[in-house]
């Protein structure tokens, strides 16, 4: 996985509809960003539902929380780079 794909990560479950949102939302914003981003289920890794599962869907940049239940657009555009 090279550094650009690791940029953006939204963790998500099933059924869960704002993780549908979210998804369209953080794909939008990478695409123009240019960088790569993937999902993951949280109910996958029991360290990841443990830490995360309450709150999905998460938005992680670069590793860390950057928002959750709802995709804080303005900060995220802002965090990478673009108007």
């Amino acid at each position: 996985m090279t550094e650009a794909a690791a940029r953006l990560r939204l963790l998500t479950r099933a059924g869960c509809h704002l993780c549908v949102t979210a998804a369209e939302t953080v794909a939008r914003i990478a695409a123009e960003a240019g960088v790569g981003t993937d999902e993951v289920d949280v109910d996958t890794d029991p360290e990841l539902q443990a830490e995360y599962g309450d709150r999905v869907p998460v938005v992680l940049l670069d590793g860390r929380e950057h928002s959750y239940f709802t995709v804080d657009v303005p900060r995220l555009r802002r965090d990478l780079g673009i108007p």
